[in-house]
């Protein structure tokens, strides 16, 4: 799609308020005590013993009779595993490993506890609201915390889901839902500092995984992607530090060689177009941001840029159009653009 043709796609976004919002954070409320309490008796500690008498704590989730998935890494190098249902231990007697996308299905025998819906976390969208259920640190009951997608990024044959709704640890392996309580993702891990961003696994894997054969409880462990050597990481981990840290020409030379390789990655050219209006190059800037609502019409924060764009080149009405377009997908960011256009006052300390 050509620059000029895309250009006129989001301007009609803008015109006729186009974008399909059926998961404005504006309308989403928590879900029901019922529904929590169903979905906090799918989701187990998880209780590991090490060879060197260590143990280590973690999170699973029911997902077909007699087993549970977690995170490889939480059970990595384990001598014994026990799962915690409704106050009664279980023996984990094998276990159906992926360790290269971090999810394990642990077997334990005669466990009788609920089974989590299965959904999909391919056919999440953009601010769409989820929740988490795990065990974070030593709480004796599960611990529910509330947010919106704000990625999705390919990975092998499904995608990586960041989410707004943090997590703690111990709370590795837990479930990921969705607001009509399906399991949409695994929760896995954070990347480093404070402001640091949170990423589930996919439940396609947790699916694929069901299917491989068994393993011994102690089966010589391997490492995830994730934990690989920073140059074999996924671009979307690469771009975090320089994106966060506001390192615009690490970030545009990361973002270009992303974009390259992956065309179809909204977020590359979402990255790319950062780096670009910061380093005031606009017009590609919004070159590359028209990229992306024409292949995401729910990414905020692309919209939030060609906001700012829009008022910083005389464009009053237009970065208007955009605030209300924010406002309807995504309150924090119009906010954040509205304090940017000087409509409102900067109450951050």
């Amino acid at each position: 799609m050509t620059r000029f043709c895309t250009r006129l796609v989001y301007s009609a976004m803008l015109l006729f308020g186009a974008i399909t919002l059926g998961f404005s954070t504006a309308a989403f409320s928590e879900p029901s005590q019922e529904l929590m309490h169903q979905l906090n008796a799918q989701v187990l500690r998880v209780q590991v013993g090490l060879a060197n008498g260590g143990y280590g704590l973690g999170s699973g989730v029911v997902v077909a009779k007699d087993q549970i998935v977690t995170n490889c890494h939480v059970i990595a190098n384990a001598t014994s595993i026990n799962v915690v249902s409704n106050g009664a231990s279980f023996n984990v007697t094998a276990i159906k490993p992926d360790w290269r996308h971090d999810v394990c299905i642990l077997k334990a025998e005669g466990l009788d506890a609920p089974i989590a819906k299965i959904g999909s976390s391919e056919a999440l969208k953009y601010e769409q609201p989820v929740f988490t259920i795990g065990y974070p640190s030593f709480l004796p009951v599960p611990t529910s915390t509330f947010g919106v997608v704000k990625g999705l990024f390919p990975l092998d044959d499904s995608v990586i889901v960041r989410a707004t709704s943090s997590f703690k640890m111990g709370a590795s392996g837990g479930g990921v839902f969705d607001g009509d309580g399906n399991l949409v993702g695994v929760i896995t891990l954070k990347s480093p500092g404070r402001h640091g961003y949170y990423y589930n696994m996919s439940v396609e894997w947790v699916k694929a995984a069901l299917n491989l054969p068994e393993q011994a409880v102690n089966a010589k462990s391997e490492l995830p992607f994730w934990a690989s050597a920073p140059e074999q990481w996924p671009y979307f981990m690469k771009i975090v530090h320089p994106y966060l840290t506001q390192d615009w020409n690490g970030l545009l030379a990361i973002a270009s060689e992303w974009a390259a390789k992956e065309p179809n990655t909204t977020e590359a050219w979402f990255y790319l177009a950062a780096a670009e209006y910061a380093n005031k190059n606009y017009q590609k800037a919004e070159e590359h941001l028209y990229r992306v609502v024409a292949m995401n019409e729910q990414h905020s924060q692309a919209i939030y840029y060609l906001g700012l764009i829009a008022e910083e080149s005389g464009k009053h009405n237009e970065a208007m159009m955009n605030v209300a377009l924010l406002n309807k997908l995504d309150e924090e960011t119009a906010t954040q653009l509205k304090v940017a256009m000087r409509l409102v006052p900067n109450t951050e300390k």
